[in-house]
């Protein structure tokens, strides 16, 4: 690289939430109060699951890996956004930047077969429930965890070292709260599309894929529901996959909302908006949805406060 023309990159300044003025301190109290919610929560959750054997089926176990990743994720995100809201901007060394967009991808891909898993959970649980405690038994389900790790692991770095082998000058500006990826790319003085491209690549196997075999699951639930003749048992089958539901639209959604729709179609405003919902308002209700209600969790809480 010529470095006459050009000066390395050695820091990123992230915009934030620009024009707060007055509301500074009310926006910065509340996204404080939800991480520290959301810590409490997830940990709450880690913790039952681990102490009370009531909880050690299944169901319970992948949310407790569900909930270290709301956990992980929130821990990532949120003190660099707290930074950015009081002091109008953020900055963060370059291999900050990079090691943020590493730990916030492992926690997305993580989640994407966490949830993949446990659509299959339900998969089993209402079409083949003869056969379900055979099959998830607890040596099946901690290979499927540590499958998905691995798996998280192994597919992060790769579109992660990519970004980073990329030459960085003169620009050192993010309109963003976090170092996300490609707002990280436009910040680059090289050729960046075969970059993109292998981002792309990584996130069939990654995300698409897992996307798609939770439809087919749901596919077979759905029809399975259908032949179910009381109202009764509809409804009870039902419950049992409605959290995850809940769960797969907002996670997926905001992903389509932020990576899919056309750039051109979104001001930069609203991309921030819908990245705050899904980095720091979906690890906090993603408990309250789906474990915290249940009657289970609520007796193994009572139980371990007696």
């Amino acid at each position: 690289m010529q470095m006459n023309n050009h000066s390395v990159v050695t820091e990123i300044f992230l915009l934030g939430f620009q024009h707060l003025s007055n509301f500074k301190i009310l926006v910065f109290s509340l996204i404080l109060l939800i991480h520290i919610l959301t810590i409490y929560e997830n940990s709450l959750v880690i913790v039952l699951v681990t102490i009370s054997q009531d909880l050690h089926s299944p169901m319970f176990f992948f949310l407790q890996q569900l909930s270290l990743s709301d956990l992980l994720q929130s821990m990532v995100i949120v003190p660099i956004l707290l930074r950015t809201i009081m002091n109008e901007g953020a900055k963060i060394s370059l291999i900050g930047c990079i090691a943020q967009l590493y730990f916030f991808g492992i926690t997305e891909v993580l989640q994407s077969f966490l949830l993949t898993v446990m659509s299959y959970d339900r998969y089993l649980a209402i079409c083949n429930p003869l056969r379900y405690c055979s099959i998830m038994n607890h040596r099946y389900c901690v290979k499927l965890i540590v499958m998905s790790w691995l798996l998280a692991l192994s597919f992060t770095p790769v579109s992660v070292v990519s970004a980073a082998k990329q030459e960085f000058c003169n620009q050192n500006t993010i309109n963003h709260f976090f170092c996300d990826y490609f707002p990280l790319l436009e910040l680059s003085c090289s050729d960046t599309f075969l970059t993109q491209i292998l981002a792309i690549t990584v996130s069939v196997p990654s995300i698409l894929f897992p996307f798609l075999v939770i439809i087919g699951s749901y596919i077979c639930i759905a029809h399975e529901i259908l032949k179910i003749t009381s109202n009764i048992g509809r409804q009870k089958a039902f419950s049992t996959c409605s959290s995850h539901l809940a769960v797969v639209s907002i996670f997926y959604g905001t992903l389509i909302g932020i990576y899919v729709v056309p750039t051109r179609n979104q001001s930069q405003t609203i991309k921030k908006v819908i990245s705050l919902l899904y980095t720091v308002v979906t690890p906090f209700i993603n408990p309250i949805i789906y474990s915290l209600k249940s009657a289970d969790m609520k007796n193994a809480l009572k139980n371990i406060t007696k």
